[in-house]
């Protein structure tokens, strides 16, 4: 007799709401974009289009304000990425260490350390915005500094960089410290007698020994920080002179941001944006992956 395959109802439940939602709300919007990118479309009006027009102007047509838009948002986005990234991997990486070699107060320091991810980002930009205030910022009264920190160079690079690492190590600093108590402590016993110090342990034994977590939290991080929007908007407002505006405020402004809306440019844009994404984690896992061997 042949046995009948079953359906199981079970699976689909559990993955179905997901799914529809990935569906929904990322897949059909993605589908919609890339469609877009290849149009005219003022968000009214039926879409036009263009082919390969929108990818032309933005790369190529030094003429246009759409190309000086695009180098200028993707050259400070990747400013961002290089000095934001390392921070968010080697702080909480650091605080996961100290926190593992003195367990006895481990989970209320990860607790607090942790808080500002809960935060909204509109909560932790108004709260950093008062602290640096040059009217009425308590580290002016504070430490007698008279920076507009948000509005000078190099500070504003400063200010949004110190932020977003404030704000967002908590997450990798929980994986870290979970990826640690995993490190096998035969191990680090072993090297214990044959005299090796915390420093030879923490690269030749630890940092081996929690390599898939570093490859996840190292990319997760830099697709993050590419989509770097809200620190810039609400903390230094893109400047000074531009010099902070990175292209995720390019492509709202093009979008939304006026009477006349340009979609068709700001969906090339984001897939430009995205493709760009795509290519740097591609880059990193496969480094990080032959650091491994």
């Amino acid at each position: 007799m042949k046995s009948k395959t079953k359906f199981n109802l079970w699976p689909a439940l559990f993955i179905g709401p997901h799914m529809l939602l990935f569906l929904i709300f990322f897949l059909a919007p993605a589908i919609i974009g890339i469609y877009v990118s290849f149009t005219h479309w003022d968000l009214y009006n039926s879409p036009v289009f263009t082919g390969l027009d929108n990818y032309k102007t933005i790369l190529f047509d030094k003429s246009s304000i759409y190309h000086t838009q695009f180098m200028n948002g993707m050259k400070n986005t990747l400013l961002f990425v290089l000095f934001s990234v390392p921070g968010c991997i080697i702080i909480p990486l650091l605080l996961a260490v100290g926190l593992h070699a003195k367990p006895k107060f481990s989970r209320t320091f990860q607790s607090v350390l942790y808080l500002p991810t809960l935060f909204a980002i509109s909560a932790v930009m108004i709260i950093w915005s008062f602290l640096q205030s040059r009217s009425f910022g308590p580290i002016r009264a504070l430490f007698g500094i008279d920076i507009n920190f948000a509005g000078t160079q190099p500070w504003a690079w400063i200010l949004l960089v110190l932020v977003t690492i404030w704000w967002t190590s908590g997450g990798n600093l929980i994986i870290y410290v979970a990826a640690l108590n995993g490190v096998a402590k035969e191990q680090l016993e072993a090297a214990d007698l044959d005299g090796a110090n915390a420093i030879v342990k923490f690269f030749k034994i630890v940092l081996p020994s929690i390599k898939n977590q570093l490859i996840f939290t190292t990319v997760m991080t830099t697709i993050a920080q590419f989509n770097i929007y809200g620190q810039p908007l609400m903390l230094t407002q893109g400047g000074p002179n531009n010099s902070t505006r990175v292209l995720m405020m390019y492509i709202q402004e093009n979008a939304f941001g006026s009477s006349d809306s340009y979609a068709g440019i700001s969906s090339a844009m984001a897939i430009l944006l995205g493709l760009a994404i795509m290519v740097v984690s591609v880059i990193q896992f496969v480094v990080m992956r032959r650091l491994e061997k």
